[in-house]
């Protein structure tokens, strides 16, 4: 991250009127409550790497590469090194682009590894849809449930929960003046908000259809919606009624966003189409035969030329409007891609997240790749339902279905965390370790031991193993998918867990 600094709240000293015959050094209670009261909640504060990102812009000149100069060619900061010591040097990513920064951005900058937090709300349920709030100052996560939450951006510690729709978060939007917010559910009903998160408006629509995705006009003068009754519907914003219905798509659509400053709309369906529309005259301009499977996402990038597709086929496609062609196809999921997100600043990085989990970041375009830049194999143990990058590009939030939000920062100078080769361990054996095989292994009446409550335990074994595991419930077997040592790992692990399992019903029969 910018600067990870940890905060520390120390027990008060004790009052005058305390008498000292009173106080035990010796109680163990005392000692206790000491230990309790020292309260250490990590932070990433953002304050300095921008106050450090001013400096640079008014007191030094412009240079290339200004970051790899050392401190003694008359700058005022030494050159970044593998060290944490450098950790002060990092400025924020906006520093990067800018021109006291100097020359080429560093896209890798943005790879964030370092997972910073990790929150989950007392009886939780499903994460299905986050958003900032203006400005980055806090967290705004939808669940399963219709409920808000509230998160604080830099400690993040809980602010607040509330209810907002009576069925299933979709999506939530911000207009582009940050004036206001959209939010939509699984019952077809839109809620206008305003900043302070008290509610404007209701509207019903869509035939109590699910409503997925929602997209203001560059001018905030209108928005548009889409849902499962194969629609996509534009809204006049000020006087909160339908303008027009564009129908074209075969089956329910899936995503749906708004040009960031023309007037297209793009939208994906479940008939494996992307099709871009005209919101004044109502019409279909244009249809792309990419994908083979559901189309999940679609993300505008910032530039204006650039479109993003994701879809359940597991490829994510990149298409120049310009001349109507695909630029590249990219492939890194093992599932279904399921979220997608541009970085605010860089304009050739994104993330994208899988339904297994996986978090990974590319970087495109004239200097990047198709290969993922960075691969987080089990940032998640269920899908990632959605994901969004701080204002200032320096913190990713990601919601998935099980039932965490997390927090990703940049690692500090000379930490890999998140680095490692796909995920997998290497050992001195060679390809031969780094081989993924599969194997089986027979339950018998165990079956719902190892799933466990709620997939709890299988899903903790997956992710301590680095292994895909899938339980075979009419035949009682357990599916392993790893490398060899992978594999021993855990059987050794599931047999410890059912001779456990058998040798505490044989003490219940004996009792």
């Amino acid at each position: 991250p910018p600067s990870t600094s940890t905060t520390t709240n120390k027990r008060p000293p004790p009052s005058s009127s305390f008498s000292a015959n009173n106080f035990n050094d010796d109680n163990p209670e005392d000692d206790q409550e000491e230990q309790q009261t020292e309260l250490k909640r990590r932070c990433i504060d953002y304050h300095t790497p921008a106050v450090l990102d001013l400096t640079s812009r008014l007191y030094r000149k412009s240079n290339r590469r200004s970051h790899a100069l050392p401190g003694g060619s008359g700058l005022a900061y030494p050159y970044l090194q593998c060290h944490t010591n450098y950790i002060k040097w990092m400025g924020l990513p906006l520093g990067e682009v800018g021109s006291s920064r100097g020359g080429d951005p560093i896209p890798s900058t943005a790879f964030l590894t370092h997972l910073a937090h990790v929150t989950r709300a007392k009886n939780s349920s499903p994460v299905m849809c986050l958003s900032w709030t203006p400005g980055g100052r806090r967290l705004l996560t939808g669940n399963q449930e219709g409920e808000f939450t509230l998160w604080d951006g830099i400690n993040f510690s809980f602010e607040l929960i509330m209810s907002a729709h009576d069925s299933s978060f979709r999506c939530m939007a911000w207009s582009h003046n940050q004036n206001y917010l959209l939010t939509s559910d699984g019952g077809g009903n839109i809620k206008y908000w305003s900043p302070s998160i008290a509610p404007v408006q209701s509207i019903d629509s869509h035939d109590g259809q699910a409503i997925h995705a929602l997209s203001f006009s560059p001018a905030d003068t209108k928005f548009v919606s889409c849902g499962d009754d194969a629609t996509v519907r534009i809204w006049d914003w000020a006087g909160r009624r339908e303008e027009r219905v564009l129908e074209g798509h075969g089956w329910d659509v899936k995503c749906v966003q708004w040009h960031p400053r023309s007037s297209v709309i793009c939208s994906g369906s479940k008939d494996n189409l992307v099709k871009l529309w005209d919101p004044r005259q109502g019409g279909c301009l244009s249809t792309l035969y990419g994908h083979k499977n559901t189309v999940t996402k679609v993300a505008w990038n910032d530039n204006g030329n650039w479109l993003l597709t994701a879809s359940r086929d597991q490829l994510i496609k990149l298409y120049d409007i310009r001349a109507m062609k695909e630029l590249c196809s990219l492939k890194g999921h093992h599932k279904e891609v399921t979220s997608i997100a541009w970085h605010p600043i860089y304009e050739t990085v994104f993330a994208s997240g899988g339904m297994d989990g996986t978090l990974i970041y590319w970087n495109v375009g004239p200097k990047g790749s198709e290969e993922p830049a960075v691969k987080i194999p089990f940032a998640h143990d269920m899908a990632i339902w959605d994901m969004k990058w701080h204002p200032a590009g320096h913190l990713l939030a990601t919601g998935s279905n099980d039932r965490q939000t997390k927090f990703f920062a940049r690692n500090r100078p000379g930490m890999k965390q998140g680095l490692d080769d796909d995920g997998l361990e290497v050992a001195d054996g060679g390809a031969y370790d780094n081989e993924i095989i599969q194997a089986e292994m027979e339950l018998g009446n165990h079956v719902g031991i190892v799933i466990g409550r709620r997939g709890a335990t299988i899903i903790a074994m997956q992710r301590q193993t680095k292994t895909k595991m899938h339980v075979d419930q009419i035949r009682r077997v357990l599916q392993i998918e790893g490398t060899a040592r992978q594999i021993e790992t855990v059987k050794k692990r599931v047999g410890a867990l059912l001779d456990r399992v058998s040798s505490d019903n044989e003490d219940r029969g004996q009792g």
